[in-house]
């Protein structure tokens, strides 16, 4: 199913929970469900708090869908809501995630943006293969959170950067500069595993 299909088929739900039917809301949990379950993993630590701020994500969605008038997809609007139900749970908590800056917009811009994530889940050795996914994921639980959002909703859930910036209410300059850099580190990581020098990305 395209991606104008999915979002179509989103919009036909949403209208429908609009309208009172609280069936259509169950079906769009049930297909977002583990993908808002990964995010909010990537922010917050322990599985039962995970539980407990998906479920509450899911909650604030359903009680502001009313007002919600497809200007975004649905999954962008509801990544928004579950992003921003973590940060404040992490706040409740006095466990705010480390903040960045970011400086590095321009240098992103002229970034090759290839799939260079997907690329190294098909080394020739499995072992290497075990070593580099360990790798990546360790590197990507230091990153400060904009960085490991950012990296993970290009990577692992494969959004655009118009949906990213949407997603994560800042400009696509900013997002570009986020998942630079979380690669660079990523990089940084990988380097002494696949024995690339600094001036070779991987």
């Amino acid at each position: 199913m395209s991606q104008v299909n999915e979002r179509e088929v989103d919009q036909l739900l949403v209208e429908r929970v609009q309208r009172g039917d609280k069936r259509a809301f169950e079906i769009l949990v049930l297909k977002y469900q583990r993908k808002i379950n990964r995010l909010v993993s990537r922010l917050v630590r322990d599985a039962a708090e995970i539980e407990d701020v998906t479920q509450e994500a899911f909650i604030k969605a359903y009680r502001a869908l009313p007002q919600f008038r497809g200007d975004s997809a649905f999954y962008t609007w509801l990544y928004r809501i579950a992003i921003n139900t973590a940060k404040n749970y992490l706040a409740s908590q006095g466990r705010r995630a480390p903040t960045t800056t970011d400086n590095a917009a321009e240098e992103a811009e002229t970034f090759d943006d290839a799939d260079q994530l997907r690329d190294i889940n098909t080394p020739e050795s499995l072992l290497m293969s075990k070593q580099v996914g360990e790798t990546v994921n360790r590197a990507m639980e230091a990153l400060p959170e904009e960085l490991r959002t950012a990296i993970q909703l290009r990577e692992i859930e494969g959004m655009s950067y118009e949906d990213i910036a949407l997603a994560m209410e800042c400009p696509i300059g900013t997002v570009r500069s986020r998942i630079f850099r979380a690669r660079e580190s990523i990089a940084a990581e990988l380097r002494p595993l696949l024995g690339t020098s600094k001036d070779k990305r991987w």
